[in-house]
């Protein structure tokens, strides 16, 4: 058994491949390219792919399957852009590791036993395609899932915040606002209403929570009375439950500012809600251990909680893991040019080598040790 050696064999392919999402970056649910891409060179390998799964057009499912059965071991590949920014959340090296690891792995099943899967999963940065799949049993038969994303330094998987993305539609009654603003309702007033509310809310929330909003439309002309505002807010919390309660706050406040203004309010979801990222540990470690053994830099405990990803979804149907591997520039900042440019340098490289090497002998490991995945299986389920 030579993982290191099937990765040599198509090393250079990957970085080719990662290049090319680099120089073309796509958009959430618009990564058309980026998916055809990814699956030709899947089916090169002999994976059978699906298109279009979870009625998302740029979402996929490729498989290849051992003659002898054996665990289902998924990766997760993200690939959609940043606006402006291109790939500056490193989502050119999360498809690439996640393809690589699952043909390197591949080269494997049918001596083991087993499945891999790789699932392309659109939209992370918006509207991610891993809550529907969670919800619609895509990763029914699946035993662990795993994917790998990029930062500064290397560090284990750990918590991410669940979110809610709510939508405030405050519609009003528009009128000249110097001669006749007794006949207006101000819609901005009632967003401002709902601002003051929510931070006067701050004072007593858990303080893990987070909640950050913008007025996307807050009327046309100073001389007019805004017929129609509208903000949208994000709201976090390390568990999904402590979300629920804030956001049953939020929405009565959202109510209030409509009554003491005389706007009416419509409220909605203007994204996908996240879970909360439940580490699988007995996963986490074995992953980690592997990371150390194939890097040359230091892997870091876990860090608390910041940002959120629909990961969170998919760690509450199957036993998941969402690690970070490093790109050797500490400080590094997710979503900016910077990081966009570093995972083209060679410490992407060895990034994207790092990565495909643990995630396929985690795979490996799993398909080999009953004990292993009995550990992982017994943690999810009583966790």
């Amino acid at each position: 058994m030579s993982l290191v050696k099937d990765f040599e064999n198509i090393k250079d392919k990957l970085i080719e491949i990662s290049n090319q999402l680099y120089e073309n970056p796509e958009l959430g649910d618009q990564e058309f390219e980026s998916m055809k891409l990814l699956v030709e060179y899947l089916r090169s390998h002999n994976f059978e792919v699906e298109t279009g799964i979870v009625d998302r057009p740029t979402a996929f499912r490729a498989e290849f399957s051992g003659e002898k059965p054996g665990p289902t071991v998924a990766f997760l590949a993200e690939y959609d852009a940043l606006p402006g920014i291109g790939h500056g959340c490193g989502h050119n090296l999360i498809a690439t590791m996640a393809v690589g690891a699952g043909i390197v792995l591949s080269k494997h099943v049918q001596e083991i036993g087993g499945k891999v899967v790789v699932l392309g999963t659109p939209a992370e940065e918006t509207n991610g395609a891993k809550v529907p799949m969670a919800e619609q049993g895509t990763f029914d038969g699946i035993d662990v899932a795993m994917m790998v994303h990029p930062a500064d330094v290397s560090s284990e998987s750990g918590p991410m915040l669940a979110m809610d993305a709510l939508q405030f539609d405050y519609t009003g009654k528009a009128s000249h606002a110097a001669a006749s603003p007794e006949e207006g309702i101000n819609a901005l007033d009632a967003v401002i209403q709902l601002f003051n509310g929510i931070n006067a809310l701050r004072e007593h929330v858990p303080s893990d929570v987070r909640m950050h909003g913008i007025i996307t439309e807050g009327g046309q002309a100073a001389n007019v009375v805004p017929e129609k505002a509208v903000a949208q807010f994000y709201i976090r919390a390390n568990e999904r439950k402590v979300v629920d309660e804030v956001v049953k706050k939020v929405r009565n406040i959202a109510e209030g500012a409509a009554l003491m203004t005389g706007a009416s309010v419509a409220i909605s979801n203007y994204e996908l809600s996240y879970d909360n990222m439940v580490t699988n540990r007995a996963l986490s470690d074995v992953f980690t251990k592997n990371l150390k053994a194939h890097s040359p830099h230091p892997v870091y405990p876990a860090v608390a909680a910041t940002g959120s990803a629909d990961m969170g979804n998919v760690s509450q149907v199957v036993p998941a893991i969402h690690p970070f591997v490093g790109m050797n520039k500490p400080g590094l900042v997710f979503h900016t040019e910077d990081f966009a440019d570093q995972t083209i340098t060679k410490d992407g490289e060895t990034a994207i080598a790092d990565a495909v090497l643990s995630l396929a002998q985690t795979g490996y490991d799993i398909m080999t040790d009953q004990d292993l995945l009995s550990a992982i299986k017994t943690e999810f389920e009583n966790r």
